[in-house]
């Protein structure tokens, strides 16, 4: 194969832009209108109308997101909260600023998500909430998961950031624990370029997080500014600067519209990568759980040096070279020095999430790549695998 020319680099998750996006930006700009207002509140009617159920918030990002649910929670300083290892720092990040303790759970080594029998062993009498991490697109078992929060009387906020079209037993993830946050980042499923989503369970926790998100001002104070005239607002919280802009709803408005249809297209790059690496001495996504639905968010493989021949960062600096971008998703948050620091946390208390962190690497899966894209990538992977 050759070489994909320097102008050609395959970006890792370019989103697909059309023409209806570019509109609606355009239509917000002439409206005059860029901060929060009543595209927002069209996106977040959309997205719960999608999900089928809860309510929603819009914000600027899932890790703002995942701290105002933590705080919404009303934790207290000390309060343990239990999540996964194999995740972006935002979910441990959002547990620390909420003023609480991370505590780390390993994970099932081949869905690669947290582990319920995990979570009940790491259970304290600080422990407050789970914080579990629907990884790449796969639903956590969430029926154990809520079993133990019953049990424990615990509170638990999903982690959808790559979740937007993931199912358990028939129910949208994100809807089950007290809080779901998704993210509209440029690479996920749904892009605004940034962006996020929470959704509550009640009317009133829903309003409390966006009080929350926006200063602590009173409820819609958006509409001070509104053709209905001044609205004076009061500040009941100390808040944070967290809301979505009308632009970024423009994006996500329409990007909503095409979920499934982009949905589709990702499943058969999924089925042409399946097929094309099922017989390399690579380790490939599992199959999806019964009665679930993955969301097809990102392709991992797990570069063994063992059968492989080459390391994980060895393929990643071949693939660069073939300019074919690629993604590490993630090292475990054990292995970053910050955190190693801070909580004394060692690799071989989570060996399961320490070995797939050195090992996986994702793939592009946009739907914007088309088939040339698609065979360049698993071209690029064979030759890259040659000792």
């Amino acid at each position: 194969m050759p070489v994909r020319s320097k102008d050609n680099f395959l970006v890792f998750g370019a989103p697909r832009i059309e023409q209806p996006e570019i509109d609606e930006v355009v239509a917000s700009m002439k409206s005059g209108w860029l901060g929060t207002g009543p595209k927002v509140a069209q996106f977040e009617k959309d997205f719960s109308a999608y999900l089928g159920s809860g309510h929603a918030a819009a914000c600027n990002s899932c890790t703002a997101a995942l701290h105002l649910s933590l705080v919404a929670l009303d934790l207290k300083p000390g309060d343990e909260v239990i999540t996964t290892p194999m995740t972006f720092c935002a979910s441990i990040n959002a547990i620390i600023h909420a003023g609480c303790t991370p505590v780390l759970a390993d994970v099932n080594p081949k869905t690669m998500n947290i582990d319920p029998d995990c979570i009940r062993e790491k259970i304290t009498s600080r422990t407050r909430a789970i914080l579990p991490v629907h990884f790449a697109g796969r639903s956590c078992d969430m029926d154990p998961i809520m079993d133990i929060a019953r049990e424990f009387d615990l509170k638990v906020v999903e982690d959808c950031a790559h979740a937007i079209e993931t199912t358990y037993k028939g129910q949208h993830a994100g809807t089950f624990g007290d809080f779901g946050c998704f993210s509209f980042y440029v690479t996920k499923n749904v892009c605004t370029g940034e962006g996020g989503m929470v959704m509550a369970r009640t009317e009133e926790d829903i309003q409390n997080v966006k009080v929350l998100g926006l200063h602590g001002m009173s409820a819609d104070a958006w509409k001070r500014f509104s053709d209905d005239g001044y609205k004076h607002y009061e500040v009941v919280h100390a808040g944070f600067k967290y809301n979505m802009m009308d632009i970024q709803a423009a994006i996500g408005i329409h990007q909503l519209k095409r979920v499934e249809e982009n949905f589709i297209r990702r499943c058969e790059i999924w089925d042409m990568y399946q097929e094309a690496f099922s017989k390399l001495t690579i380790g490939k996504p599992a199959p999806e759980e019964p009665n679930t639905r993955h969301a097809r968010h990102l392709y991992t493989l797990m570069i063994d040096p063992v059968p492989c021949g080459i390391d994980r960062d060895q393929f990643l600096t071949r693939m660069t070279k073939q300019n074919i971008g690629t993604g590490v998703h993630y090292l475990a948050v054990p292995e970053h020095p910050y955190y190693r620091d801070r909580f004394g946390w060692k690799l071989e208390d989570t060996p399961h999430a320490v070995a797939l962190g050195r090992q996986t690497v994702s793939l592009p899966l946009s739907a914007k790549l088309t088939d040339d894209d698609v065979a360049d990538v698993i071209e690029a992977v064979k030759i890259c695998l040659e000792n």
